[in-house]
């Protein structure tokens, strides 16, 4: 049975799990992130205990910089730490998020996800900031509305403390991250079945101690450093297993249950939508919708993008599917396709190639929702009605009508809608 359902936004929600399951929190003030590290100070100072019985320590530092320096200061003594940012603040972190990785230190950083200031400043959402940081070697885990943002927050962490792989779990800044909704919040008594003393001990037990001194954080040279770094393989190998075991585990407590990859739509698809973030549910919305007019069409919701498991997408597509339109919410200027696109592609390639699949699908790519600019139902029937074309349109922009731009997909605002609809 649910508990009580209490009305929380995405950081609110998200800030209840962070606050709940770390020792440290580690925070500098980036819209639209700032709420986060606000509400964990406010706990903080009233004296909010931890499942683990301690007042987490709160600490605001001069930069976004400073704050990730802390961070990995305070995971490497053996505290459970975390930081909340997003765009700029975010990209100020990246020398500490290698370092992090590379040392395979757990630790979860929260982020409203936010463009990355190009043309011009924009405090609104897309994905530019946490596609920067793809190479760092973190794990990516998107979450769609307030209740994913509380659920992934706590399945993150436990992921990442099984696996050794930090984690980057991101949400729509002013889109989630301030969408007030109806959460069931998570007891204390499942956090602590999730995160359990044995895998906190065990992080903790690689601490720098000097009763126990280990060599760490060297210079290597041309004879050593190539073999260290391929060392880490295995790590990324198993870690989109630990997630999904994860994920069954929080399912058999809370009775919510995900996917690395959630599929919702006809079995029998024709046509299907890879996205992630908030702009799933939008998809998932007008699927239903069209479905119910005699369509056959789905949607794939990512919920884990790094490490990418190839097996687990193709596993989650009907084989039925003809043609797939591969949604970014970033633009990444001179490349082949988006990041989203891009795996999308080389999946289906590899699945192919091994002789899971018989047949790649046509598979095409577009942006939306570049600096928070709208994606409504309408919107995304667009992109089944572009898939419907003998050849689809690739490289497209949803939700812009602009003679300049080529590639943009025309939407009908006057989409046939029942008055008792989501629309």
């Amino acid at each position: 049975m649910p508990n009580k359902l209490v009305a929380m936004d995405g950081n609110t929600a998200t800030t209840y799990t962070a606050h709940a399951i770390n020792e440290v929190i580690a925070i500098y003030p980036i819209t639209p992130s700032s709420g986060m590290g606000e509400m964990a100070d406010e706990k903080s100072a009233r004296g909010e205990k931890n499942i683990w019985g301690t007042v987490p320590l709160v600490v605001e530092l001069q930069s976004e910089g400073g704050a990730s320096g802390a961070v990995h200061g305070a995971l490497t003594s053996g505290a459970l730490t975390t930081t909340f940012t997003a765009s700029q603040g975010l990209l100020l972190m990246i020398p500490n998020m290698y370092k992090i990785a590379g040392e395979l230190t757990p630790s979860v950083f929260h982020v409203s996800a936010r463009s990355v200031a190009s043309h011009a400043l924009s405090i609104f959402c897309d994905h530019s900031d946490v596609m920067a940081v793809r190479q760092t070697g973190w794990g990516l885990m998107p979450s769609a509305n307030p209740q994913e943002a509380m659920d992934f927050a706590l399945i993150a962490q436990a992921a990442s403390l099984k696996s050794r792989i930090p984690f980057l779990h991101f949400f729509d800044g002013f889109r989630t991250s301030h969408e007030l909704n109806m959460v069931d919040p998570i007891p204390f008594d499942v956090m602590r079945k999730i995160i359990t003393p044995e895998m906190v001990s065990a992080h903790k037990r690689r601490a720098l101690n000097p009763e126990n001194p280990v060599m760490r954080g060297t210079a290597q040279n041309p004879d050593v450093f190539f073999q260290s770094r391929e060392a880490i393989n295995k790590y990324y190998k198993a870690a989109a297993g630990i997630v999904k075991e994860t994920m069954e585990q929080f399912a058999e407590l809370t009775g919510r249950k995900y996917s690395l990859f959630d599929y919702v739509g006809a079995q029998d698809a024709d046509k299907v939508i890879i996205i992630m973030a908030s702009g799933g549910d939008t998809v998932e919305e007008t699927v239903n919708y069209l479905n119910k007019k005699g369509n056959k069409l789905g949607v794939i919701k990512v919920r884990l993008y790094r490490p990418f498991s190839n097996e687990d997408l193709i596993d989650a597509i009907p084989r039925t599917v003809k043609k797939i339109a591969v949604l970014d919410r970033t633009k990444e200027p001179g490349s082949l396709g988006e990041p989203l696109y891009e795996d999308g592609v080389a999946a289906f390639t590899l699945a192919k190639k091994s002789g899971k699949i018989k047949k790649i699908p046509v598979i095409v790519g577009g942006r939306y929702g570049l600096g928070s600019k709208e994606f409504n139902p309408a919107m995304a029937k667009s992109v089944f009605d572009n898939l419907k074309s003998a050849r689809p349109r690739d490289d497209f922009s949803v939700g812009i009508v602009d003679d300049v731009t080529n590639g943009s997909l025309k939407w009908n605002e006057k989409m046939d809608m029942e008055p008792e609809g989501v629309f």
